[in-house]
Parts: structure tokens; C-alpha cells; sequence
């Protein structure tokens, strides 16, 4: 088995330098951090969890504590910060809990107790949840969160939510779309609720009324986006395009169109939010709003292994797919 002994004769560096790159300690040139790293890759080297935790005092273990029902979100994050904590030589604890009620409390103490983690990642609605945000600072544990909205002293990335809402919301009106419909988010989730205020940004400035009746909430699932789509096209004046505030929602608007029997994009536009896995493989392909989650999920793990950053801005795109067209007659 390859020692940290072997990787220190090949790097020509001492045990105690070796040891510091393995830990992602500071003062070590970087010519010599990439020697010592190309030897660990060369070699193989997995150094002994245990060992570093009695050297340390660190678990190298990140929490990953979510509470939404959208899997390729949910998903997206995890595959960039799993990725990024195996390079820096952490492991990812993913533990799903109930935003409601007090369960979070019992199973954070459990986790915290059970593995002693070095960091917490919060995804919305948990990441604007006070009273978890405060157990974490009684416990003196490191948090990082994705779309945070509540002030706290934790790190945030910012996401220009309501500038994606109003970039939709300018798409479909482009399209010569005059009733929109719009499925909006859970309240819980106040980051995405900005998504609102820019898609009725956009309808002010395009001189077009705000009507309520187009404002049906939804709950971030399948089954939600079905039931918000039929109340939609249940209006006297039914739209004729629709944003669902995430892709699984506006799945669920697809597949009630078909099953009424209307076309997409000919009779109804659709267009999505977050570009998930899914909306790639609907029919048709799903124009959605593209996140950059595993990088998002991979900037967090940054901030926790090795300490504060300056907070990003993360930047979204509209992709364009077969789910939007011109408004139909």
C-alpha cells in the first residue's frame, strides 16, 4: 500500500509539505503543491480518513441537507459538489429533511453527533430557514447556501432571479404572446419567488395587464404543474403560453396538453425553469431556463473546504428548445 512516505521520495518534499497539500493547508508554493499532487495522482495515494481526523480535528465529511421536491435540482447540485469534495479529498453526506415542523432539529443533532461535519450545504427553501440557520451558528458549524434571500452571516451564492423572470417573461411576449399564464412557487421558496416579480416586470413594461386570474401557485412537482396547468386552461381566456417556475412543473403542463389533445408549441407555448435532465428528453424538448447547478453545487464546497470567497453571481441563460413558438392565429 502506498505510504505518504512514498509520495514524499517521489515529490523530493518532506512528509510535513506532503501532509499539508493533502489537508489543503496554506503556505506551500504553488510548484510545489502540483509536485506533491502529481505524485499522489501517480502513486494512487488515499490518505487514512481516520489518521486525518486525529491530526486535524476535521471529519473531512460536508452535509448536504435538502427539502425539495424537484429531483434534477436537488440532483444538479449534488453532482457538482459530490465532484468537487472528491478532489479535495471530502466525502458528501446527502440527508433529505422536512423544512415544516421540527424534524430538521432532530436529525441535524443526530448527524452532527454521528459524523461531526465540517460544513453544512443549504439549498432553498431550507437555505432561507432562520431557525436552522441559527442552530448552526449555536453549534459553531460552517454553512454555505444556494439562493439564500434572509440575511445571515453564512455564505451565499446570489442568483439573479428576478432578471431570469423577466428575461422569460420578454421571450414569450417577443413571441407575440399576450396572455401568459404562470405557475408560480411554493412560498417557502422566496428566492424563487423573484421569479415572479420579473416575469410581472416584463409585462409592465410591455404595457400588458397583470391579471391574477394567469397567477396559479404551484407546489415544484409534477403532479402540482398538472393541476395548476388545467386551472390555466380552464379560463374563459385561456393563455396561450405558459412559465412554470421549474422544469418539473412545466413537464407536468406537457403532459396535460396532450392529453387534451393540444399541440405544443402550435396551440401552447411551455417554457420551464432550471433545464434539468428531463427537459432535454420531453416532447417536445422543453425551452427552459438554464441554472448552472453543478457549478454552483462545486463553488459552495469551494467555500467550505477552504474558507470564505468572495460571494458569486451566478448567471442564467434561456435555452431555446421545440416547447415555444409564435402565438397561435
Amino acid at each position: 500500500m502506498t505510504s505518504i512516505h512514498d509520495v514524499a521520495a517521489l515529490a523530493k518534499a518532506s512528509i510535513k509539505t506532503v501532509s499539508r497539500v493533502v489537508n489543503n493547508a496554506p503556505n506551500v508554493s504553488p510548484d510545489l503543491r502540483r509536485r506533491v499532487q502529481a505524485a499522489i495522482d501517480q502513486l494512487g495515494y488515499r490518505p487514512n480518513q481516520s489518521a486525518r481526523r486525529l491530526a486535524g480535528g476535521r471529519s473531512f465529511m460536508i452535509a448536504y441537507l435538502y427539502s425539495n421536491p424537484a429531483p434534477g435540482y436537488i440532483s444538479g447540485i449534488q453532482s457538482g459538489a459530490a465532484a468537487r469534495c472528491r478532489e479535495l479529498g471530502y466525502h458528501l453526506v446527502v440527508e433529505p429533511i422536512s423544512a415544516a415542523g421540527e424534524e430538521w432539529f432532530d436529525v441535524l443533532d443526530r448527524l452532527v453527533a454521528a459524523l461531526r461535519p465540517d460544513g453544512v450545504l443549504l439549498v432553498p427553501p431550507l437555505s432561507d430557514n432562520e431557525a436552522l440557520l441559527a442552530r448552526l451558528a449555536e453549534l459553531r458549524l460552517p454553512c454555505a447556501r444556494i439562493a439564500g434571500s434572509v440575511v445571515a452571516a453564512s455564505f451565499n451564492i446570489h442568483t439573479p432571479e428576478r432578471a431570469a423572470g423577466r428575461m422569460v417573461a420578454d421571450h414569450l411576449i417577443g413571441h407575440g404572446h399576450r396572455r401568459i399564464g404562470i405557475i408560480t412557487p411554493p412560498p417557502s421558496h422566496r428566492a424563487a419567488l423573484r421569479r415572479v416579480e420579473g416575469f410581472r416586470d416584463g409585462l409592465s413594461a410591455a404595457g400588458l395587464p397583470v391579471d391574477d386570474a394567469l397567477f396559479v401557485p404551484g407546489g415544484f412537482d409534477f403532479t402540482s404543474g398538472i393541476a395548476a396547468g388545467e386551472a390555466l386552461l380552464a379560463l374563459p381566456q385561456p393563455p396561450t403560453a405558459i412559465f412554470a417556475t421549474n422544469d418539473d412543473m412545466a413537464l407536468g403542463v406537457l403532459t396535460l396538453a396532450h392529453r387534451m389533445g393540444l399541440n405544443v408549441p402550435d396551440d401552447l407555448s411551455v417554457v420551464g425553469f432550471d433545464n434539468t435532465p428531463a427537459s432535454l428528453t420531453s416532447w417536445p424538448p422543453l425551452t427552459t431556463v438554464r441554472q448552472p447547478l453543478e457549478e454552483m453545487g462545486r463553488s459552495v464546497i469551494d467555500a467550505l473546504a477552504n474558507g470564505p470567497l468572495d460571494e458569486p453571481e451566478f448567471l442564467f441563460t434561456l435555452v431555446e428548445r421545440g416547447s415555444c413558438g409564435p402565438r397561435p392565429g
